[in-house]
């Protein structure tokens, strides 16, 4: 069923991902820039682009699973690749926000870093819930 708790999780993780990136800066550079994620398709760090395209694959992600509450299973496995590719997120972030030499020289970094990190917990408590679920399926089912 789509009221489920499970569902207001992965709608929180889906609107983290896909929605914030537009309105939260990542980071502000030497020039007092804020770089947001749109900003990165003009520059020419193929990596950055990728980290971009993966902020909507989990959005894109979370948001298939909230739709896939007849298919458990599915579901869990959805907000596993979710966590994954947040995981991906942060590692690509982690990179340039260290010494990165010539690349990108970060003088203060934005709240929109945590972004992933948010949207990892949120998918994480909605597969919680999901298994929750499965469980109390598969308990009705030993009844009968």
């Amino acid at each position: 069923m789509i009221q489920r708790i499970q569902t207001v999780y992965l709608l929180i993780a889906t609107l983290l991902s896909g929605g914030l990136i537009f309105i939260l800066n990542l980071w502000v550079n030497e020039q007092e820039t804020k770089f947001f994620m749109m900003d990165s398709f003009n520059l020419e760090s193929t990596l950055l682009k990728i980290m971009s395209v993966l902020f909507f694959v989990s959005a894109a992600l979370t948001f298939i699973a909230i739709f896939q509450f007849k298919n458990r299973q599915l579901q869990f496995v959805l907000g596993r690749l979710s966590i994954l590719t947040n995981f991906i997120i942060i590692g690509i972030i982690v990179y340039f926000t260290q010494n990165l030499s010539g690349e990108i020289k970060v003088s203060e970094k934005g709240i929109g870093l945590l972004i992933p990190i948010l949207s990892i917990v949120f998918v994480v408590i909605a597969n919680k819930a999901i298994k929750k679920d499965e469980e109390l399926v598969k308990s009705v089912d030993r009844l009968r």
